[in-house]
């Protein structure tokens, strides 16, 4: 079974979650599948020093970033297809809101990388499962804004203690077309319509044990999903 990786760079503030990215690869290795690391050949929006929250100046490009992560095994989304893949997962991060999607800067009226949208949309139209970590719905929403696919995420809830505005990523969701159901961060939600896993993970304040657990457990669902173990 080969799982594809989505990666937007190496590290939360400007990338990938780091912890969520290692944890889902370890998930996926545990079920005794593989992972395929992707990524984009371009610039990231920007490049944060993760210690002060201060940008930089310089640039860092989403695949060689993403490439730390994957010790080098790095494909470019451009050479993937949906029929390489069994399955798909997108680690949370920043990443997703400012290097796929333009969300940390405009919300649900932003744009996504197209090449992103098309891998997205195309795993959904063959009934590839994939799994959504943390914030990354949000690309998932913007792949299928307007299209007749109508899809069931989660990114939290708004009564256990959250780092962020999840009433306020809630009502962008919807925004896009998208029915919103609230978790906590034991749980993952499953659209089994269109075989989309969402799991809430660094969006609500938890362990990394807890996030651990949440990931394997979204990691299971869709090899479940897919049928291939």
């Amino acid at each position: 079974m080969n799982i594809g990786v989505l990666l937007s760079g190496s590290g939360v503030y400007d990338g990938s979650e780091l912890q969520e990215a290692v944890l889902t690869l370890l998930a996926i290795e545990e079920i005794g599948a593989k992972a395929i690391c992707i990524s984009i050949d371009a610039p990231q929006h920007h490049v944060i020093n993760h210690m002060t929250g201060e940008v930089m100046d310089e640039t860092r490009n989403m695949l060689v970033e993403s490439a730390r992560i994957a010790r080098g095994a790095i494909q470019d989304i451009t050479t993937i297809s949906p029929s390489d893949l069994d399955a798909l997962v997108i680690p949370g991060g920043f990443g997703n809101a400012k290097n796929f999607t333009s969300w940390a800067f405009e919300g649900p009226n932003s744009t996504i990388d197209p090449k992103v949208k098309l891998l997205l949309v195309n795993m959904i139209n063959i009934g590839k499962p994939i799994a959504a970590l943390c914030v990354s719905p949000i690309v998932l929403a913007k792949a299928l804004e307007g299209s007749s696919i109508q899809a069931s995420l989660t990114l939290g809830n708004t009564t256990d203690a959250s780092p962020y505005s999840i009433e306020e990523f809630n009502a962008g969701l919807s925004q896009t077309g998208v029915h919103v159901t609230p978790c906590s961060v034991p749980q993952i939600h499953v659209d089994q319509t269109n075989k989309i896993v969402t799991a809430p993970c660094y969006m609500m304040e938890a362990s990394i044990l807890d996030v651990r657990k949440n990931i394997r457990t979204a990691i299971e669902a869709i090899r479940d999903l897919s049928g291939t173990l």
